[in-house]
C-alpha cells in the first residue's frame, strides 16, 4: 500500500522466536506503549488477572484463546494491528513451539520483515535457529533480533554481545544480515518504544519501534513484469454466449486490451480481445492484485496452471522440469529419493521427486544426505513429471513459492532458487542395445520377414 501521508502505509511483520522467549509480551508492550489498544482493554485485562488471582502479563493481551492461556504457549498465528507515527503495522505473532512450525511458516509467508526474539537467560535455542532458517527459506531479508529479558541479568552488556556474536554468525551462514540487534526488556518496556539510558547506558542504538520504522515495503508488483497463473477457463452456453474466458489473479505487472500474450509452458500466443467484468464498469486495463477474466482474439486451448505473460516482455518466467529450491519438510514420513509427492505451485499441480540434497541449510560439511526428516530444511534439486512455468522467488514470490503435498497432508514448502532444465533443452540418452540382442533380433526378422530383411548386414 502506498503512503499518502504519515501512518497511511501498512507493513506486515512477523514476530517469532522459541517458546517462552517473550514474543507475545513484546507485541503486547508495543500495543500498550503506542496506545493502539481499544479504550479500556488494558485495564480490563488487568482487572481479569486480579479477579482470577493471576499476575498480569502483557502477553495476555494477545493470548485470547483459553487453552493458550492455560498452557502458556501461542498455538495459532495471531494478527494484530498497531500504528507508529510513520505507518500502520500488521504484526503476525507466530508460534514458537517446534510442533507448531507449520503455523509459523504460514504466518511468516505473509510478512516482508521479521522480529526474532531471543531470551538472554536461555540464549540461542535450537528453535531460534529453525526460525532463522524459515525466514531465509521464505526470502525475508529484513530482520531485527531482540535480545529479551536482560532485566533478569542486570542488563549485562557481555551477555548481549555474546548472543549478538553467536546468532549473527549463524544467520550469516543463511545469508541473513539483521538490520539491528536490540537489547530489551519487554516486561519492563525497555528499548521497545523508548530508550533506557539509565539501565543500558552502553547501548546507543535504535529502539524496536525505530528499527521497525526503518524497514521498507517491497516495491509495487504493478511495476514488475506481467504474469497471471490461469486459475480456470470458463465457457458459457446460455443466450448464444460463446466466450472462452481465461481467469485468474494477476500476480505482477499490468495488461491492456490489444496486447499480445504468451502462455507457459505451452508457448501458445494470442491477443487480449476484452477484459471481462461482472457488475462493474467496462475496463481496458488490469493490474497486479486484481482477479481478472480475459477473452482472446485467437481461439487457443490452454489449461489451468499455465502462466500468461506478455509476448514482447522479458519476463523471468521459464518452462522447467528441474528446480533448485530451499525446502522445509514437515511431513511425518521422511522425504527420500524414492518418493514421489505432489508439488503445488500457483494454480498448477505436478508430481515431483527429490533427486539431490545439496546441503542442510545452516550446516556445512561434505556428508551425503539421503533424506529430509521432519523439521529439516535443505537446499535441494527436484525433478518434475512435466515442465511447468516457474520463476525464482527473488524475481516473483508468487511464482517462486510452492507447497509439497504427501498423500492428503501439506507436508512441506519452499522457494525456487533457479530452474535447471527448460522443456526440450535436454535430449534423452539413446537406449543401448547389446550385441547379443541385436543378433537375436535380426535372426527373428530374417525368418519372419525375409522380403524386408534379407540380410542383417552391419546391424541396426
Amino acid at each position: 500500500m502506498a503512503a499518502d501521508g504519515p501512518g497511511s502505509e501498512r507493513m506486515n511483520i512477523v514476530i517469532t522466536g522459541h517458546v517462552d522467549h517473550g514474543k507475545s509480551t513484546l507485541v503486547g508492550r508495543l500495543l500498550a506503549d503506542t496506545l493502539s489498544l481499544p479504550e479500556g482493554k488494558l485495564q480490563a485485562v488487568k482487572d481479569a488477572c486480579k479477579k482470577n488471582g493471576r499476575v498480569f502479563e502483557y502477553a495476555f493481551l494477545l493470548d485470547a484463546l483459553e487453552d493458550e492461556q492455560q498452557q502458556g504457549i501461542t498455538i495459532d498465528s495471531a494478527r494484530i494491528f498497531f500504528k507508529s507515527a510513520l505507518r500502520e503495522y500488521l504484526i503476525i505473532d507466530a508460534p514458537g513451539h517446534i510442533e507448531f512450525l507449520r503455523n509459523m511458516l504460514s504466518g511468516a509467508s505473509r510478512a516482508v520483515a521479521a522480529v526474532l526474539v531471543i531470551d538472554a537467560v536461555e540464549g540461542v535455542a535450537e528453535n531460534s535457529k529453525r526460525h532463522g532458517l524459515i525466514l531465509s527459506l521464505l526470502g525475508v531479508s529484513q530482520v531485527l533480533v531482540a535480545v529479551n529479558k536482560l532485566d533478569a541479568l542486570d542488563y549485562d552488556e557481555g551477555v548481549f554481545n555474546r548472543i549478538t556474536s553467536e546468532y549473527g554468525a549463524y544467520l550469516e551462514t543463511l545469508k541473513v544480515t539483521p538490520l539491528a540487534f536490540v537489547p530489551v526488556s519487554a516486561r519492563e518496556g525497555k528499548n521497545i518504544t523508548e530508550r533506557a539510558p539509565m539501565d543500558m547506558p552502553w547501548y546507543r542504538g535504535k529502539t524496536v519501534l525505530e528499527v521497525l520504522d526503518s524497514f521498507h515495503n517491497l516495491p509495487s508488483n504493478e511495476d514488475s513484469f506481467f504474469a497471471m497463473p490461469v486459475q480456470d477457463v470458463y465457457r458459457f452456453s446460455n443466450d448464444h454466449d460463446d466466450r472462452r474466458i481465461y481467469a485468474g489473479t494477476i500476480v505482477s505487472g499490468e495488461i491492456s486490451i490489444g496486447e499480445a500474450v504468451r502462455f507457459l509452458p505451452s508457448c501458445k500466443e494470442a491477443h487480449i480481445k476484452n477484459i471481462e467484468v461482472w457488475n462493474a464498469p467496462a475496463k481496458t486495463r488490469a493490474v497486479a492484485g486484481e482477479a481478472s477474466g480475459f477473452t482472446l482474439e485467437e481461439e487457443i486451448y490452454v489449461k489451468r496452471g499455465e502462466v500468461m505473460v506478455k509476448s514482447g516482455e522479458a519476463a523471468p518466467v521459464r518452462a522447467a522440469d528441474r528446480l533448485r529450491a530451499n525446502v522445509i519438510w514437515l511431513g511425518s514420513r521422511p522425504l527420500g529419493f524414492h518418493r514421489t509427492c505432489l508439488l503445488k505451485l500457483g494454480s498448477d499441480k505436478v508430481d515431483a521427486r527429490l533427486v539431490k540434497i545439496e546441503r542442510f541449510l545452516g550446516e556445512s560439511g561434505g556428508a551425503e544426505y539421503r533424506e529430509l526428516q521432519r523439521h529439516d530444511c535443505g537446499s535441494v534439486v527436484l525433478s518434475l513429471a512435466r515442465p511447468v512455468a516457474v520463476s525464482s522467488f527473488y524475481d516473483n514470490p508468487s511464482l517462486g513459492r510452492f507447497v509439497i503435498v504427501d498423500g492428503y497432508d501439506a507436508a512441506g514448502g519452499g522457494i525456487i532458487l533457479e530452474s535447471l532444465a527448460a522443456a526440450g533443452n535436454e535430449a534423452p540418452e539413446p537406449p543401448r542395445i547389446s550385441k547379443e540382442f541385436e543378433e537375436e533380433l535380426f535372426a527373428f526378422l530374417k525368418v519372419h520377414f525375409p522380403h524386408r530383411f534379407p540380410d542383417p548386414g552391419g546391424g541396426i
